[in-house]
């Protein structure tokens, strides 16, 4: 079987990957020391994500996986999207603690705006590059709410202020088999999936 590199050093994302990759043999770029730091300068969840597959798949000569995956706020124009784990800047770098920066600063933005204009959605980009040119993108999304405080404590990023659409629980309060059951990453990962065996004729 073709070993697929997954193009993140996110380690809660690496093992979100695998459940929801199942049986196929994927591994993180932890196992590449010198693998490129790939920056997210476009525009779009997918060109983002087709950066960082087309870096890894060069450097490591293997099928690289790559997402891009955001918080799109209605009421923010659908920001902050592709800025989503930058959206405190500096601040939130400084903090040491970016995640829990970026959430509070949505969190600010959001504190006089009603309830039932808080719709938002997890949006995720998922591609395969394949070294010789063969490349897939496919997207998912999960609609929801951004609720006024976090709770729970799984996940990571914003999960613990997104209440799913027809849900009660945040995507932190959920089960890792709950939430990649419906989340965006996970409709654009099992969507990928089925394009991969045929990739790597």
């Amino acid at each position: 079987m073709t070993r697929i590199v997954l193009a993140t050093h996110n380690k809660g994302k690496v093992a979100e990957l695998h459940r929801i990759l199942g049986p196929l043999d994927v591994v993180g770029l932890d196992a590449f020391p010198g693998a490129p730091d790939v920056a997210e300068t476009e525009l779009t969840f997918e060109g983002n994500a087709l950066l960082k597959a087309r870096a890894i798949a060069a450097f490591t000569g293997l099928p690289a996986v790559a997402d891009d995956s955001g918080l799109c706020v209605d009421a923010l124009n659908g920001m902050p999207g592709v800025l989503s784990a930058r959206w405190s800047g500096r601040f939130g770098a400084a903090t040491g603690d970016r995640d829990t920066a970026n959430l509070r600063l949505v969190l600010d933005q959001l504190a006089d705006v009603a309830d039932d204009r808080r719709g938002a959605a997890f949006v995720c980009a998922a591609v395969l590059v394949v070294p010789g040119g063969v490349e897939h993108c496919v997207e998912g999304r999960l609609r929801g709410t951004v609720i006024r405080e976090p709770r729970g404590t799984g996940g990571f990023g914003y999960d613990p202020v997104f209440v799913p659409d027809g849900g009660t629980r945040t995507t932190a309060e959920l089960s890792p088999e709950e939430k990649d059951a419906i989340s965006h990453r996970g409709r654009a990962f099992r969507a990928l999936a089925e394009l991969i065996p045929q990739a790597l004729v």
